[in-house]
């Protein structure tokens, strides 16, 4: 724990429920560096990373963020932004980094997606336990797996990651597969299975009900203020300027980035 306490991980942060009542005011976000430096030089700064820490970008005070695979409390992770605010890139950026920090008997994951072009360069990752596109058979198979797996795993020290772009077509599958993915938004964690969902924030009211699941969000650019009020809970959050991404941390929206993953 000394270790993650060094590295600054916020997960506070990670653990604020979203609908919380914040404070009246919050203070503008600070740009965030323009010029991304490469995931692997960073990772080569600061590794060894501490035991089950999952890296998930850089802060303004260029301290990493992570994720403490070990400790569910925070739950599934929603991806929220506008079209094209690079929620497809904090999740390969997520996978590329488990691929250059685990093995593969210490961490996998899934990617889920309508667009499997977008991943054609995670084909042949070690750690990639396939692609699978949204509505195919392939897809209600996975998801059933993983709750089989979890069903079991009750000591194991693996972590699944289980990346889905777009909440939204999820739903849309059949009734079987969309209570497995309930249940792993709702016990998961608990059973080292990490769900991060990615979420245009222009549906996010007709799925009220999918929101609930996540205490956990990641902000992207949002830029109609009631679609930002409703993800966040504070009718004062600016998210239209916002370069890449944001966290809650207590009261505060602290912006992070995404390194460049060429």
């Amino acid at each position: 724990m000394d270790n993650f306490k060094k590295f600054d991980l916020m997960i506070e942060a990670l653990t604020e429920l979203a609908q919380e009542k914040q404070a009246d005011t919050n203070p503008p976000l600070p740009k965030v560096q323009p010029v991304l430096p490469a995931l692997t030089s960073i990772l080569n700064q600061i590794t060894p990373l501490p035991q089950h820490a999952l890296f998930l970008g850089i802060a303004e005070d260029d301290l990493p963020v992570l994720l403490n695979l070990s400790d569910p409390i925070p739950g599934p992770i929603l991806i929220v932004g506008d079209e094209k605010s690079d929620k497809t890139l904090l999740l390969q950026t997520i996978a590329r980094a488990v691929d250059l920090t685990y093995a593969q008997n210490e961490v996998q994951y899934a990617v889920v997606t309508q667009y499997p072009d977008e991943w054609k360069k995670f084909y042949k990752d070690q750690n990639n336990n396939f692609l699978y596109q949204t509505g195919d058979y392939n897809t209600k198979e996975l998801l059933e797996s993983l709750v089989t797996w979890a069903h079991r795993n009750k000591g194991e020290q693996q972590s699944v990651l289980l990346l889905i772009d777009d909440l939204e077509a999820m739903t849309k599958l059949d009734e079987q597969a969309t209570q497995n993915l309930r249940w792993l938004l709702l016990r998961g964690t608990s059973r080292r299975v990490w769900t991060f969902i990615t979420l245009n924030a222009k549906r996010a009211s007709h799925l009220k009900e999918w929101l609930e699941f996540f205490h956990t969000r990641l902000f992207a650019r949002i830029e109609n203020s009631d679609n930002a009020y409703l993800l966040t809970g504070n009718r004062d959050a600016s998210l239209a300027d916002l370069n890449q991404f944001a966290m809650r941390e207590n009261d505060k929206l602290l912006g992070f980035y995404a390194p460049s993953i060429e």
